[in-house]
């Protein structure tokens, strides 16, 4: 059965599995919820897996700016895992558009700030008055965006949106603990509190969709479980 994904995104799912990055199985997460799948960003160290990762989000990105118009001067990456990512994409989107090598900068921001030298949060272009796209892994919670978003307005920069590598799709989890109440993502809840659009390479059910050309029924049937489980409102 051919999956009905875009090139970019199939390429991306058979990279991460090929390289250990996107797993199935048995994991806890944070949560303590009992996933059946896990995607480790951390893990794209090699030549390989970086130039896979930077192409996906670069053809995401374009992908956004075709379709809703996404706009923006900088890319922005979190501290830790987002640091790379920030400057691959960017060495990547002018690579596959030469319009963007002198009109696209990335950036990051420091863990604790720099009290001497240059000073201050941010490494890279500074940030007062740009478009800023936040790029990065996962968004779990949500706190560590948050934080990414409180630095960047503080710098006087524009946060346009966030494009994470995948999309969950679950619902956070309950106060009381009883995951059987529907309920917001993360991702979702972001999109309303800051009013900007976020985007992934990868959502679940593209992940299942991949899956349906190689995977056991067995996989199929505990992923589509936990989908149907844990899957949040928006």
């Amino acid at each position: 059965m051919a999956s009905q994904l875009p090139a970019y995104k199939q390429d991306f799912i058979q990279a991460s599995i090929s390289g250990g990055t996107l797993k199935f199985g048995t994991f806890e997460l944070k949560s303590k919820r009992i996933s059946p799948y896990f995607f480790n960003a951390g893990l794209f160290h090699t030549a390989r897996l970086a130039g896979a990762i930077t192409t996906a989000f670069a053809k995401t990105i374009i992908a956004a700016k075709q379709d809703s118009g996404l706009e923006f001067d900088i890319v922005f990456g979190p501290a830790y895992k987002g640091i790379p990512l920030s400057y691959g994409i960017t060495i990547k989107l002018g690579e596959l558009d030469e319009s963007n090598l002198d009109s696209l900068s990335s950036s990051f921001d420091r863990k604790e700030a720099k009290d001497h030298g240059e000073g201050g949060n941010i490494v890279g272009a500074p940030l007062k008055g740009k478009r800023v796209l936040i790029v990065d892994d996962v968004i779990t919670a949500g706190t560590a965006k948050r934080e990414a978003i409180e630095k960047i307005q503080k710098e006087g920069g524009i946060v346009v949106g966030i494009v994470v590598a995948v999309d969950r799709m679950e619902k956070l989890p309950a106060a009381d603990g009883d995951d059987s109440k529907p309920g917001p993502s993360a991702i979702g809840e972001l999109r309303k509190e800051y009013g900007i659009p976020i985007f992934s390479i990868i959502n679940l059910d593209d992940i299942i969709e991949a899956m349906k050309s190689y995977a056991s029924p067995e996989d199929l049937k505990r992923i589509e479980e936990y989908r149907q489980k844990y899957k949040a409102t928006d």
